[in-house]
């Protein structure tokens, strides 16, 4: 049992912000890696990753978007409860070392998972610049928090209504005319990863991408998480989740992706309709 214990609305409806007490995970748990819970005997097996470490507090962090039925059931949780299962720190970690300049790139969702990676980065003395991205101002998160940790942040949105006006290639390809990066690092969707990858290939930038992958056992022994490279198979849950990501074949990647198709399961909203109330208050 993992009980949590702080819940707060990141992005109001569909965001959530928990705190787990993990002291054994958070003592070995490094920036890059994941955890997989089951919320109760039932429940399906979801892969979070990590978007906070305190070993001094005995607690991780997660960041959850509720767009299944585990999230939306996860969603109706607060302070107090507990999560049955929770197993980790599962993946290896992001290589951190003296790169000298590094651009972070997070698309949507796929920022939180940064946040620990940009401390570590910036630890570990390097300059970090941090790319975000939304469709619009109202659909960012964790701003505030990379500011803090960040030399720099650059914000886009499709719509123009907060910082530059495009998706974050648009950013991206500003810092590498402005100040060549020694090394880029992307979460986010996949045709997201995969154009920062072309972006960055005729700069020769060496590029690593965070692969969430359809994940059942996270351990290799399933197989469902195999990610295509030019160089062999690799298993998302053992070998990455960080991969070269100029030696993923992206094509094959995204066609198996879409096998799992989102749409066919109940949406948030008419979930939440169906279970009026049961959505905790935002917080503040």
């Amino acid at each position: 049992m993992a009980k949590i214990l702080d819940k707060k609305i990141i992005r109001d409806p569909d965001v959530f912000y928990y705190k787990l007490s993990a002291p054994l995970i958070s003592r070995k748990a490094k920036p890059g890696q994941f955890v997989i819970i089951r919320l109760h005997e039932k429940g399906e097996r979801i892969p979070l990753s990590l978007a906070g470490i305190n070993p001094e507090e005995g607690t991780i962090s997660l960041i959850v978007m509720a767009v299944g039925k585990t999230t939306s059931e996860m969603s109706t949780l607060k302070a107090g409860d507990e999560i049955m299962d929770l197993c980790g720190p599962l993946g290896q970690p992001t290589h951190v070392e003296r790169f000298g300049r590094v651009a972070l790139v997070g698309g949507g969702f796929g920022v939180a998972p940064l946040y620990p990676i940009a401390r570590a980065m910036k630890a570990a003395g390097n300059e970090v610049v941090m790319v975000m991205g939304a469709r619009s101002a109202d659909l960012l998160i964790y701003e505030k928090e990379l500011s803090e940790v960040c030399d720099k942040v650059v914000v886009t949105t499709d719509d123009g209504s907060k910082g530059v006006k495009g998706n974050v290639i648009t950013g991206l390809e500003k810092e590498l005319d402005a100040n060549k990066p020694a090394l880029v690092l992307a979460i986010g969707p996949a045709p997201m990863m995969k154009a920062v990858c072309n972006a960055t290939k005729p700069y020769g930038v060496k590029t690593v991408v965070s692969l969430n992958t359809i994940m059942i056992d996270g351990t290799g022994m399933c197989g469902c998480c195999r990610v295509p490279m030019t160089n062999g198979t690799k298993f998302a849950c053992t070998d990455g989740p960080d991969f070269d990501g100029h030696e993923v074949q992206w094509d094959i990647l995204m066609n198996r992706q879409k096998n799992y198709n989102p749409e066919e399961r109940e949406s948030f909203e008419a979930w939440k309709r169906r279970h009026a109330g049961a959505i905790t208050e935002k917080a503040g």
